[in-house]
């Protein structure tokens, strides 16, 4: 009476997994006529395909288990990429800026600072901690200086911008809001941020009354003009991007000379009438700058030596040149008739040779190399920024576009859009 039901659960027991067996069979077969060729299309890379199964109560939960070769070949080139994608991650400078209400024009200005090679190292040195003036809060520095550190940790696809966009509204509230603002404007008053935390003279006097004297030469009053200037105004903005202008005023009546200097931190070059959407030269540029031009009728300016005013001929030449050349395209007339001037001018990506444009006809081997270029696609009055910059360790060009980060080939450069250009010595300068 005891053995019927051992024998009833063995025999049920039997029963229920051979019909398990028959429905792996069933559904064996089934795959192989859908297509479980497929992988067979992958033997190289599989060994085998097994079925478990698991019973639970009534319901059969199955597990595919796929056992793989191994492609030394493939694993190794696999390596290889990740190790390139990680090392291209890890040396930071490729990270995106989110757009957070039309600031691509800050976006654009960011990137090129933080791929200008003496300002990196020098936040991320913390050069900047020893100079920050005792008497300023330094909160712009700061704010730029995490930010620039954010760029360049690596590993981060994009970073954002809300607290320096706060400092920066302190600072300069003309920029308060998300509205469109002007790119190389936006630089002007960063830099002027900057170096107000940063300046090394802590005097806040400025007068200057004594002139200099006219009858010294034109190199010693040089000199002089910006020993006096760095009195005043010293940092690393200035180190990096200062430079002195020479303007020259010759009276056509008696023929006197006198010449005047005046630092810069950029140069905004004019762009030569031709048609808005011709095609030129930098150089071209370059030469209408310092090309020497007339002031007569309302412009006529008073000569020291005739003591009256009188039609003279003027020439702005380029004194002492700066580290890092800044070059402002002026692209915009916003006169009466607003409009933008979309030439395509052609910019050298290495070796810019400036020695004409140079106060010093002595001075030779001027050569600048190009590292980044703030663009400006649209109309003067809409538009949008972008910035190409040169990595300054690996060499390498990538788009900047807000969030998007991307290589690009310096070839590829666009040149109706080129807006504010960033050129730095080459080690052939000798200045």
């Amino acid at each position: 009476s005891h053995s019927e039901p051992v024998l009833s659960t063995t025999f049920h027991g039997v029963l229920e997994w051979t019909v398990s067996l028959c429905w792996v069979i069933l559904l064996f077969g089934v795959l192989c006529s859908f297509g479980l060729g497929v992988f067979d299309s992958m033997d190289e890379k599989m060994n085998t395909v097994l079925f478990s199964y698991e019973a639970r109560g009534s319901v059969y939960q199955k597990t595919v288990l796929i056992s793989r070769k191994v492609n030394t070949k493939d694993t190794e080139r696999e390596s290889l990429t990740q190790s390139k994608t990680k090392t291209s991650q890890d040396q930071g400078g490729l990270t995106g800026l989110s757009n957070i209400g039309n600031t691509c024009f800050l976006n654009a200005i960011v990137q090129c600072l933080s791929n200008t090679k003496v300002i990196l190292e020098y936040v991320t040195n913390k050069g900047y901690v020893s100079e920050i003036r005792t008497s300023a809060k330094a909160s712009l520095m700061k704010c730029f200086a995490d930010l620039i550190r954010g760029l360049w940790q690596g590993g981060i696809s994009s970073i954002t911008i809300h607290t320096f966009k706060k400092e920066v509204d302190v600072y300069a509230p003309r920029f308060l809001g998300y509205a469109q603002q002007d790119a190389q404007e936006f630089l002007r008053y960063l830099l002027e941020g900057l170096h107000d935390e940063l300046n090394r003279v802590t005097s806040q006097s400025r007068n200057l009354t004594e002139e200099i004297d006219d009858d010294l030469s034109d190199s010693v009053k040089a000199v002089e003009t910006w020993k006096r200037y760095l009195r005043f105004d010293n940092s690393k903005i200035v180190d990096t991007f200062g430079g002195l202008l020479k303007s020259t005023l010759e009276c056509t009546h008696c023929g006197h000379c006198s010449t005047t200097f005046e630092p810069f931190w950029d140069l905004s070059l004019p762009i030569p009438h031709t048609s808005r959407t011709g095609k030129l030269l930098l150089s071209q540029c370059f030469d209408l700058f310092t090309k020497e031009e007339v002031l007569d009728g309302d412009e006529m300016p008073t000569c020291s030596k005739c003591n009256t005013r009188r039609k003279c001929k003027k020439r702005i030449l380029i004194q002492k040149f700066p580290e890092v050349l800044v070059i402002h395209l002026k692209r915009f007339s916003l006169g009466g008739r607003s409009y933008k001037v979309e030439s395509i001018i052609d910019f050298p990506v290495s070796n810019l040779d400036v020695a004409a444009y140079s106060a010093d006809r002595q001075l030779q081997n001027l050569g600048y190399d190009l590292y980044a270029v703030v663009n400006h696609n649209g109309t003067c009055y809409t538009g949008h920024y972008t910035a190409y910059c040169k990595h300054p360790y690996s060499g390498e060009w990538h788009s900047f576009n807000d969030l998007s980060v991307r290589p690009i080939s310096p070839e590829t450069h666009n040149k109706q859009d080129a807006y504010v250009l960033f050129y730095e010595q080459n080690q052939s300068t000798n200045l």
